[in-house]
């Protein structure tokens, strides 16, 4: 440090000043891009992520609501005429689905599908629920080919 001093106090007066403020603009420079603008950006972006966070918020919000409305508007469920191994039997049937295992157990049956279309199992799902069957549980896996999936384990009741 002693020989830092002494070099600065050989420098001219002009010299000395030149030093002083370059060294006043470097350490303005570390200031800004090492600390301001990092932290700046930071706050900008978290601002971001707690607005979309906000709309995700409503948007779900509306949604919930919505469903509840429905759901009120649906009314009384039709009431299952028939076994329900047999509806599934002959509804899948109906739809190209092939049933590889069914199980009843009680006023509830679990249902496995190998391989089926995707969009054949939706609208297979949507026919059991329009029948006043209700969906449980699914769960579900991508198969081998594009658009076919798995149906591990589908739980259905009256």
């Amino acid at each position: 440090m002693k020989r830092v001093k002494e070099k600065f106090a050989a420098l001219t007066e002009r010299e000395q000043r030149l030093v002083v403020v370059s060294a006043i603009v470097v350490a303005v420079g570390i200031f800004y891009w090492g600390l301001w603008a990092p932290l700046n950006q930071g706050i900008t972006q978290q601002t971001q992520l707690l607005s979309s966070n906000k709309r995700l918020v409503s948007w779900v919000e509306e949604q919930s609501l919505r469903a509840a409305q429905l759901r009120r508007t649906q009314g009384t469920k039709q009431q299952v005429s028939g076994s329900l191994p047999q509806i599934v039997t002959s509804s899948s049937a109906n739809f190209a689905l092939t049933i590889s295992r069914m199980q009843p157990q009680g006023d509830e049956i679990q249902v496995w599908i190998d391989e089926a279309p995707f969009n054949s199992l939706l609208s297979w799902l949507n026919n059991l629920e329009q029948r006043g069957i209700v969906i449980d549980q699914v769960d579900v896996a991508e198969a081998n080919a594009p658009g076919m999936i798995k149906v591990r384990r589908l739980v259905l009741t009256k």
